[in-house]
C-alpha cells in the first residue's frame, strides 16, 4: 500500500540520514573501512522516507540552475533521479563500463576511488553544458574528481557539486577543491571508529 509523504523539514531529513548511519554496519577491505547501510547499499531496502530526506538535504544545498545533472551509476543514481525529476533536468550518467555504440560521444577518464580504480565513462554531456554533480557520499574524493574531469573533458562546466554524506577523515572535500577548484557541499558528516559509525558536527 503506497503512502504519499508530506514535505520534510531540514531537521527531520538530517535526523533520518543520521539515524541510518548510527545503525550502519561496517566492512573492512584493505586500507578502507566502509559503511553498509540503507542509503548507499540498500541494506536494508531504501525506504521512501530516506529518499525524501536525501532530496530535502540536496535541495537545501543546490540551486540546480544548470543545463544538466550528472551522477555516477553505482551509488549516486537514485539521488540523481530524484533531483532531476524535482528540477526538470536532463540526467547524465557515468558508468564503469563503455559501449561500442557511440563510444566517441562518451567522456572517458581515469578514476581512483575508495571502491574502484580504472576508467569512468560519462554519457550525455555536450560541449557548452552547465552541470551540477550529485553523489551519495564523498570519501577520498576520487569519484568526484573523476566526474569533474569527465564533465570538463566533454567541454562542459561544473557549476555545483553536492554529496549527502562526508567521511571527514578522508579529506575528500579538501582534495577536490585543491585539484579541481570545485567546492563540494555536504549535509551529514561521519567518522568510522572500528566497527562503529559516528555522526559528527560539521
Amino acid at each position: 500500500m503506497s503512502t504519499k509523504h508530506a514535505e520534510m523539514s531540514i531537521e527531520a531529513a538530517a535526523e533520518q540520514i543520521a539515524g541510518i548511519y548510527e545503525d550502519a554496519g561496517v566492512t573492512h577491505s584493505g586500507e578502507h573501512a566502509t559503511t553498509v547501510n540503507q542509503l548507499t547499499d540498500q541494506l536494508p531496502a531504501l525506504q521512501p522516507r530516506t529518499l525524501e530526506a536525501a532530496k530535502t538535504l540536496l535541495s537545501r544545498e543546490g540551486a540546480f540552475d544548470v543545463d544538466k545533472l550528472a551522477v555516477e551509476e553505482d551509488k549516486g543514481l537514485p539521488f540523481g533521479v530524484l533531483i532531476a525529476r524535482e528540477y526538470s533536468l536532463p540526467l547524465a550518467v557515468a558508468r564503469w563500463y563503455t559501449y561500442d555504440l557511440n563510444a566517441d560521444r562518451q567522456s572517458a577518464v581515469d578514476i581512483d576511488s575508495e571502491y574502484f580504480s580504472g576508467n569512468l565513462y560519462l554519457n550525455g554531456i555536450e560541449p557548452g553544458d552547465s552541470v551540477t554533480i550529485v553523489d551519495d557520499t564523498i570519501s577520498t574524493g576520487g569519484t568526484m574528481i573523476a566526474m569533474i574531469e569527465a564533465v570538463e573533458k566533454a567541454g562542459a562546466t561544473v557549476e555545483e557539486a553536492h554529496c549527502i554524506v562526508e567521511k571527514t577523515r578522508k579529506n575528500g572535500v579538501d582534495r577536490v577543491a585543491e585539484e579541481t577548484g570545485v567546492d563540494v557541499t555536504t549535509s551529514i558528516a561521519i567518522e568510522i571508529e572500528g566497527d562503529n559509525v559516528n555522526v559528527v558536527d560539521k
